[in-house]
């Protein structure tokens, strides 16, 4: 049992609130999902630079402590590279102007304890072992602004409590999904990608589902007919929430089994596994509110 939050803002002047929308959202789900929480926000374009990249240093003895702004430095002088920094503890997010492929081998060359957390033009993304209050204070959720997230509370059932098993997952570039479910056949899904170069940083059964989606687009599907293959190709119960730099997308399996539940005003769109995730939102009383339908896609654009 996990829980899964959704938010996005239509009306611009409403983007500054974005975090302080979501945090009591995320905080009420802890109760599906007390051992790790997760978010992917994704806040317009890359500025002056090519990509971002967010970088998590809690592997490492000195994590919380991670000299970030020395690791900028040495991007700068062996890459020759304009590098931008925003650091939270064991968390950052570095700003590149070269093809960010060539800044990630260089961070997995010189500092292999890293990991990488996501890339692209637009997303950030934050996520860690704790109580969805705790993580949610520790990287300052309720600060945070932009068009759109996702996020995740996890209650482990099929692998490891470790913050790169928490939920986000990423895939490609700007691309996220989190889950509440359970698949029958990520091994095959693996086996399937595998001879395609697709590398596995986990045993996440979400990650073959992640992959998958990000791959069929890679592969030149929009959205809509990609998941549409999702329903053919991933067994299981499941609810998916995605990411893009314009969008959320929601699907549920078949059977349905897994809770969900839209919210949806001229101001936002707000999913949640529980409407009490929503229950405090402006507006809420005269929302359009709804349980998505089994092995329907629903997509909202920014």
């Amino acid at each position: 049992m996990c829980g899964i939050v959704g938010l996005l803002v239509k009306t611009p002047a409403m983007r500054e609130h974005l975090g302080e929308l979501m945090v009591p959202m995320l905080i009420g789900m802890t109760e599906r999902g007390p051992d790790s929480a997760g978010l992917a926000v994704f806040t317009g374009g890359a500025g002056d630079y090519e990509r971002k990249i967010s970088v998590y240093s809690g592997l490492l003895e000195d994590g919380d402590d991670f000299n970030w702004q020395g690791v900028a430095h040495e991007l700068k002088e062996h890459l020759g590279v304009s590098v931008g920094l925003e650091a939270k503890g064991n968390h950052a997010i570095f700003s590149v102007n070269v093809d960010p492929e060539i800044v990630k081998r260089w961070l997995k060359e010189q500092y292999p304890g890293l990991f990488i957390l996501s890339t692209g033009k637009s997303i950030h993304l934050y996520k860690d072992i704790g109580t969805p209050a705790e993580v949610a204070a520790r990287y300052d959720f309720g600060k945070l602004q932009g068009t759109h997230l996702v996020g995740h509370t996890r209650m482990a059932t099929e692998s490891a409590v470790t913050p790169d098993r928490a939920h986000p997952f990423t895939a490609g570039e700007d691309f996220c999904l989190v889950h509440n479910g359970s698949l029958s056949n990520p091994n095959g899904i693996r086996r399937k990608l595998e001879p395609q170069g697709i590398h596995f940083d986990t045993d996440n059964d979400t990650e073959a589902a992640c992959r998958f989606l990000e791959w069929r687009l890679r592969e030149g599907d929009d959205l809509e007919t990609a998941l549409k293959k999702g329903f053919e190709e991933l067994d299981g119960f499941y609810t998916f929430l995605m990411g893009t730099p314009d969008a959320l997308a929601l699907i549920r399996d078949p059977f349905a089994c897994k809770p969900a539940v839209v919210a949806e005003t001229d101001d936002y769109v707000a999913i949640a596994s529980e409407f009490r995730s929503l229950a405090h939102l402006p507006g809420i009383n005269h929302a359009h509110v709804f349980e998505p339908a089994p092995e329907e896609m629903y997509v909202w654009k920014i």
